[in-house]
């Protein structure tokens, strides 16, 4: 008896590392400790999939968790975001910008706000075709040449594979010294 995985089309929604968190400094050019104005770090994400039909519908929520240093007055602050769908671990095929507005009430040093967005995959693009699902399933005998070796490790197996996979990243939309400061702090 072997081993059962279910494979959905449905792709994996995951915030990619480095992405989920925000700073904002005061003044901008600083990035010291004391200059930080506002932060905010992407929560709670979920998704519902729908692959029924000939697209695969995803929607992904999401909470924007912020902090400010100084409770002063009413502010807004928006957070720029992205929706991206990456097919095979590593080709962009979709690429979407939002914005999620935090309030803070006047004295109020933490805030959120939920936001949401959508993927749309064609379907026959995120199925493993036929003939490398036939390779995969096939029944082996032991004895058997095939009975040895595993259909998974073929190249053109985990190549159809990987074409098939799809991917969901949210994240917020970094500039190059967020993303640096992301990484260093």
């Amino acid at each position: 008896m072997g081993i059962t995985a279910i494979r959905t089309s449905c792709p994996e929604v995951a915030v990619p590392a480095g992405t989920g968190d925000i700073t904002l400094f005061n003044p901008a050019t600083s990035q010291d400790a004391s200059a930080i104005d506002v932060t905010a770090t992407i929560t709670d994400v979920r998704s519902t999939c729908n692959d029924s039909g000939a697209n695969v519908l995803t929607n992904i929520t999401f909470n924007v968790e912020a902090r400010r240093s100084k409770a002063d007055g009413a502010r807004d602050v928006t957070f720029p975001y992205f929706i991206t769908v990456v097919r095979g671990g590593s080709a962009v095929t979709a690429k979407r910008i939002g914005h999620a507005t935090v309030h803070f009430a006047a004295g109020q040093l933490r805030a959120q706000v939920s936001a949401q967005g959508a993927t749309s995959i064609n379907r026959a693009a995120a199925t493993i075709p036929q003939d490398i699902r036939d390779k995969i399933t096939q029944k082996r005998k032991a004895g058997q040449a095939d009975a040895a070796v595993d259909p998974l490790s073929e190249p053109d197996v985990q190549q159809a594979i990987q074409r098939a996979t799809f991917e969901a990243l949210v994240g917020f939309q970094l500039t190059e010294d967020q993303l640096k400061y992301n990484a260093t702090r």
